[in-house]
């Protein structure tokens, strides 16, 4: 740029040398803490169909009856998870109320498990994920010994524990 003028060229030196000062972006920064807990969440959707066994065939045992109207979803964060059932209380002699959960992928169903008071693995090698929509299929049996049973009721509790 060819300046002639004394006071032009002071003037255009001057905002030069300012220029780049005043360019220079201001920066701040911040400490950010983050940190992801383990996640263990299993939850079941809607009311089991009753159970009623009311027929056999002549000479076999009575017939089991099924019910698969509910489902269960599961989130875990963490490896090596597995689900158990049980029952709040012992059923009468000569009657099995049995459960089978659908795996998601990468565990397994443990199939038909029958149901006691002890805890039982249903599902296992559940690891990092979330499903929902999973069946749940309840299946009823009795014995001929096991008589007339009145209706009555029993509370399954699933649970999401450590475990392979």
């Amino acid at each position: 740029m060819n300046v002639s003028h004394p006071i032009a060229a002071a003037l255009l030196a001057a905002a030069a040398s300012v220029a780049p000062a005043a360019l220079h972006a201001q920066a701040a920064t911040q400490l950010v803490t983050l940190e992801v807990q383990a996640i263990n969440q299993l939850n079941v959707s809607g009311t089991p169909s009753a159970l009623v066994v009311n027929t056999a065939t002549a000479g076999s045992a009575p017939t089991s009856v099924t019910s698969s109207t509910t489902t269960w979803a599961v989130t875990t964060n963490e490896a090596g998870r597995k689900v158990t059932a049980s029952l709040n209380s012992a059923l009468p002699s000569g009657v099995t109320l049995a459960v089978t959960l659908s795996a998601p992928g990468g565990a397994a169903s443990v199939g038909a498990v029958p149901l006691g008071t002890t805890a039982a693995d249903v599902v296992t090698g559940l690891s990092t994920l979330n499903a929902t929509g999973l069946g749940i299929t309840y299946t009823l049996s009795a014995t001929a010994a096991a008589g007339v049973v009145a209706s009555t009721t029993r509370t399954v509790t699933f649970t999401l524990v450590a475990g392979t």
